[in-house]
């Protein structure tokens, strides 16, 4: 394999004047690695506090009292025990450990694999690196792995699957003399056969004793595992074909492979068979292509996680806990402009570390990618994503992102002071998409979280909550949802207007003013978005802190729920919404608020006073709309305009002012294109 330069921190950081660049990289650096210990105690104390029968379920098939591994027979009569006969070997002295104790040092043993699987990937990354990166590299490689999914997993249910992806990374990155790196790697396939496409890898980048020395390795463990459990080596790659159809049923979704994607869109038989085996060889051709060019190009780890997202893919059977090469493909560099370059490791990272509802709606038509969003990125890695050769221009001088002038303080009493500087140039649109998603899915989680724990307790509070705001708004004579809402609860068009209103508008509104900012005015796009995500982030506390139950959800004061229909009070758990959604984040509202925002940035970025009328209108009648059908008191109004005001203020704050560029026929970014790097 081409030579790679593998050089690691260094030296301790070295001392420097207080405030200086090292002082403050030294701060960095404590500060990440103290995340990364919290993260790892916050994880084992998850997998340790968990009752016992629901932790560590894998393991507890494996070496418990009733475990696989303790029955008289094969390892493989009842298709619990899913791994090589090598692993059973392996795995066979544990089952004389105490059971209780085993749970503790499984728990940490699996941490200190995953801390030094951090430790060797961050001392891998394609040279040539900042020093700020080489100091910073390891607490953050250590974060990513602890919340990652994958690891999650294996935590919880006391897999192995971390041992084979480490002997890989330190076969080719920590040991040295081919034949020691090649050992590793084969001891590794024993335990999970189709890394042996590391031995491919190995062989055509020119390590060919390495790569003889995998496939001995691999051969000498599984030889060992034959001699001493024969019967339980010919099951298992005869009868089942190298394991293929133990374990859970191949189709689940936590099966991230080509055959468990064939067979969830409802192929089976030969036909699946034959188009898996196509479908495999063309991405491992492909994929291990891409991989031996990435090595030779000296990105030796990049070239390590194409090869293993090909193993993801290839193999029959992928579950979640053996899916971290997919978050080892976050090295390559993908993109020529900086504004670019954060898309892909953003979008890798998440798909790692979220449950798939969070990346897209839990809707049909989603289905076929949602459930296979995890293979979905292996394969992009293996085959598709343009990672850019370290030769390319761009690859450390990315085109750059375009910056307004940096505006001094100007308040007496509150000075400004920028957080951000203010860019010009248009962001990248999957990567903004990518985030309004998660971002909208963990707004709606923050919902569902503020009930107070249990609905009927939360509903107790927020009707207490609803009284309060009833009794101010009588004190201050503003009480009118009442009358409103029963005169226009007739039955009418204006009823039916209303209700149209009401559950149309709220999200097409601010995404069209937000698609044509961001067409038309990327600056303008930039300071509206960040106006309208502090907006949201700052009403979830107030749904957090001070649930509310809306008019219509007042047993007593005689409301007409003209949109959802009656619900029943009798009972603790109301209506279907109930189930889907906190009815009791009300205060504030951000009906009101996200239409107030979207009539502000109209009125002042329209280029017509039709426009700007039209835009003041939009929250005007929102504010009649959410009054005349019960969902919101006038008390909420005055809530999401303080949030929006505020989200607003906080942009100025710490981005200082809205940056006036005029309307061009050429976006800042294309025009950044054409630019030769400085």
């Amino acid at each position: 394999m081409a030579d790679v330069e593998h050089r690691g921190p260094g030296n301790a950081l070295e001392a420097g004047r207080p405030g200086g660049p090292g002082a403050r990289i030294g701060a960095a650096r404590a500060a990440l690695w103290l995340v990364a210990a919290v993260l790892a105690i916050r994880q084992v104390a998850a997998v340790l506090s968990t009752p016992r029968g629901e932790r560590l379920t894998d393991l507890e098939t494996w070496i418990g009292p009733e475990g696989v591994l303790h029955v008289k027979g094969s390892l493989y009569d009842a298709d619990r025990f899913t791994g090589t006969p090598f692993a059973g070997l392996v795995l066979k002295p544990l089952a004389r450990s105490g059971e209780q104790a085993l749970g503790w040092v499984w728990t940490f043993g699996t941490l200190g694999l995953v801390i030094a699987l951090g430790l060797v990937a961050a001392r891998a990354l394609p040279q040539p690196v900042s020093r700020r990166t080489a100091l910073l590299a390891a607490p953050v490689a250590i974060s990513l792995l602890i919340v990652s999914l994958p690891v999650r997993n294996a935590l919880h249910l006391g897999q192995t699957s971390i041992l084979p992806v480490l002997l890989v990374l330190l076969g080719l990155f920590a040991v040295r003399g081919e034949r020691t790196s090649g050992a590793l790697i084969g001891a590794g396939a024993a335990l999970q056969p189709t890394m042996l496409l590391f031995a491919a890898l190995l062989w055509c980048t020119g390590r060919r004793k390495a790569a003889a020395s995998a496939g001995a390795g691999f051969a000498v463990c599984t030889a060992l595992a034959w001699a001493a459990m024969p019967h339980d080596s010919w099951t298992y790659w005869f009868h089942h074909l190298a394991g293929a159809g133990l374990g859970a049923s191949p189709d689940a979704d936590a099966n991230q492979s080509l055959h468990g994607l064939l067979l969830r869109l409802g192929l089976a038989g030969p036909v699946e068979i034959a188009l898996f085996l196509a479908l495999g060889a063309v991405v491992a051709f492909l994929g291990l292509r891409r991989a031996v060019r990435y090595a030779r190009d000296g990105q030796l780890l990049l070239a390590v996680a194409v090869t293993g997202c090909v193993v993801v893919a290839v193999s029959p059977t992928t579950w979640r806990h053996q899916l971290l090469w997919v978050l080892f493909a976050v090295v390559g560099r993908v993109g020529r402009r900086q504004s670019d370059r954060y898309m892909w490791p953003v979008a890798v990272i998440l798909v790692s570390t979220l449950p798939a509802t969070m990346m897209l709606p839990n809707m049909p038509v989603t289905e076929p990618v949602r459930d296979n969003i995890v293979l979905i990125a292996a394969l992009a890695a293996a085959t598709v994503v343009p990672f850019l050769p370290r030769a390319h221009p761009q690859y450390r001088r990315p085109i750059p992102t375009e910056y307004a002038e940096a505006v001094p303080a100007r308040w007496s009493r509150v000075p400004l002071v920028p957080f951000w500087r203010r860019v010009l140039t248009r962001p990248n649109l999957l990567l903004e998409l990518l985030l309004i998603r998660v971002g909208y899915s963990a707004y709606q989680q923050v919902r569902l979280a503020a009930t107070g724990g249990t609905i009927s307790g939360g509903r107790a509070r927020a009707e207490e909550h609803g009284e309060q705001i009833h009794a101010i708004e009588k004190f201050l004579h503003i009480d009118v949802e009442h009358w409103v809402n029963h005169a226009v609860a007739t039955g009418g068009r204006l009823e039916a207007f209303f209700d149209f209103y009401y559950t149309s508008f709220h999200f097409v509104v601010p995404l069209s003013v937000l698609a044509v900012l961001y067409v038309r005015r990327p600056a303008d796009y930039r300071w509206a978005r960040s106006a309208l995500g502090f907006a949201t982030v700052l009403a979830l506390v107030g749904f957090w802190a001070y649930p509310l139950a809306p008019p219509r959800l007042m047993p007593d004061l005689g409301f007409v729920d003209t949109v959802h229909g009656v619900q029943d009070f009798t009972k603790p758990n109301y209506g279907t919404l109930t189930d889907l959604t906190n009815q009791y984040a009300a205060m504030p509202s951000l009906h009101f608020g996200w239409s107030l925002w979207c009539g502000l940035v109209i009125a002042v970025l329209a280029p017509r006073w039709w426009l700007k009328a039209l835009g003041l209108l939009h929250p005007l009648l929102t504010l009649s709309a959410i009054v005349a059908t019960g969902n919101h008191w006038v008390l909420d109004a005055v809530g999401g305009a303080a949030v929006v005001g505020a989200g607003f203020g906080l942009t100025h704050l710490l981005s200082g002012p809205r940056v006036s560029r005029p309307l061009s026929g050429t976006p800042a970014d294309d025009r950044a294109e054409d630019r030769t790097p400085s």
